[in-house]
């Protein structure tokens, strides 16, 4: 008879299995219905949680993943997860960010500060029903600035893919929606990091220790890293066997994020900002000659993975226990993340000049929330900032942004055109390239973003 850990063992390669098999079948079902991916998925993860599966007798979610397999499925869970952050930091293309100028700083700046303030009047208002968390007091400062950071995000590769399927990436206003999203996420981690810091200090040098260590961090990875990727690209490029190139840049690339999740962990932050932070910092101007596959490579392998995460999130929602209070709170959060992006993104684009379907168009695209937003509030509810109904009304605000987007380009006109896909060689976020020329079908990513 198998030991207790080798039962362990067992029990969690089992629920893997089970987890990536109905992700799978969800994930299709989200296509035929014309949905991101990341839609069936976290259904998949409800659906394996107590919101679906608990209603059925004989607590089947306890039963399929027992409190001592959970530890390990969330290991698995973290690793997805920063591997996936990786790629999104990677992706972000910073130098097209800088040639675009005021307009965009404008429309991002919009984007940004009337959902975060519309967040923050929100967590005002939530903030009586939630002044602790398992008996610890929750402050209102760090509940506020969390809501209004999760409230201010646009996914990035959620958006990516939706331009691509649409041939969008090369009109003015999706490159635009892609360019704010990209600043957009790097404002958002960054104010999360110092949301993060706020609560996990203990006092004002706490704090001041934790941004100085991050700061030391980043600095680290600008000067010496990017420096020394690039070099030792170079020189890969000049004397290795060019098939040997690109496995080694992989290595040092996932080397290098687990590293970085280490070390901000060990700062006191959640582990996918060294990841996130490690992806932004890589020359992908001169990894990209030499390894063209590298993110979409790390995007397939956390892509297994992190499934896992969405279950590990849907275990903490359960639809089923949320009160009356609980449904005005999502109705609340849902209402003000719609209207904010709406109102913020699709105001600025009209004032500057979009017109009124162009404008309508990038505030769509704005209210895209995806995977990111589940990332956030999963941090939030580690942390003991969120208890399960705001952690449960920021899922199901972060489902229904993202499943609304599609529906409302197809009313505005904008219709998937149809394509035969081609296998891609190049990371899924890559919308930002050129359209294709007249009459040539579009390639589309083998692995649909989240």
């Amino acid at each position: 008879m198998a030991s207790h850990a080798d039962h362990v063992v067992a029990v969690v390669f089992a629920d893997a299995a089970l987890i990536i098999a109905l992700s799978a079948l969800f994930a299709q079902v989200a296509r035929r219905c014309r949905q991101p991916v990341v839609i069936g998925e976290i259904l998949a993860g409800l659906a394996l949680g107590p919101s679906l599966l608990g209603l059925l007798p004989g607590d089947l979610p306890r039963t399929l993943f027992p409190p001592d397999t959970r530890p390990s499925l969330n290991i698995l869970s973290q690793l997805g997860l920063v591997l996936f952050m990786f790629v999104v930091g990677y992706d972000h293309d910073l130098g097209d960010v800088r040639r675009r100028g005021g307009l965009t700083v404008a429309l991002t700046a919009a984007s940004i500060l009337v959902p975060f303030g519309s967040g923050i009047g929100v967590g005002v208002v939530l903030h009586p029903w939630h002044r602790s968390v398992d008996g610890k007091a929750v402050d209102l400062l760090p509940f506020a600035l969390f809501l209004g950071t999760a409230m201010s995000i646009t996914a990035l590769p959620v958006l990516a893919r939706i331009l691509t399927e649409r041939r969008m990436a090369g009109d003015a206003v999706g490159k635009m929606a892609l360019t704010c999203a990209v600043i957009g996420d790097a404002i958002g981690w960054c104010t999360l990091a110092v949301v993060v810091a706020v609560v996990h200090a203990s006092g004002p040098w706490g704090f001041l220790r934790m941004v100085g260590e991050l700061a030391g961090l980043v600095a680290a990875l600008a000067i010496v890293v990017a420096p020394l990727a690039r070099v030792l690209a170079q020189r890969a490029a000049a004397r290795a066997d060019p098939r040997s190139v690109g496995p080694a840049l992989l290595t040092f690339a996932v080397v290098g994020l687990l590293l970085c999740s280490w070390a901000t962990a060990e700062i006191g932050l959640h582990p996918v900002f060294g990841a996130f932070a490690f992806g932004t910092a890589l020359p992908r101007s001169s990894l990209g000659r030499l390894a063209p596959d590298l993110g979409a490579n790390i995007e397939r392998f956390g892509a297994i993975l992190l499934p896992v995460f969405f279950v590990a999130a849907g275990l903490s929602v359960d639809l089923g226990a949320v009160d009356g209070r609980g449904l005005l709170e999502i109705l609340l959060i849902v209402v003000v993340a719609f209207a904010a992006k709406i109102i913020g993104a699709g105001g600025a684009a009209a004032l500057f000049g979009l017109g009124r379907r162009g404008a309508t168009t990038f505030a769509v695209l704005m209210n895209t929330r995806g995977l990111t937003e589940i990332v956030m509030a999963q941090i939030g509810l580690d942390m003991g900032v969120l208890d399960q109904t705001t952690f449960t009304a920021l899922v199901v605000m972060a489902l229904l942004t993202t499943a609304a987007t599609s529906p409302l380009l197809d009313r505005l006109g904008i219709p998937v055109p149809p394509v035969t896909p081609i296998p891609a060689t190049r990371s899924p976020l890559d919308a930002t390239a050129a359209p294709a020329p007249s009459g040539e079908a579009r390639r589309l990513p083998r692995n649909p973003a989240r």
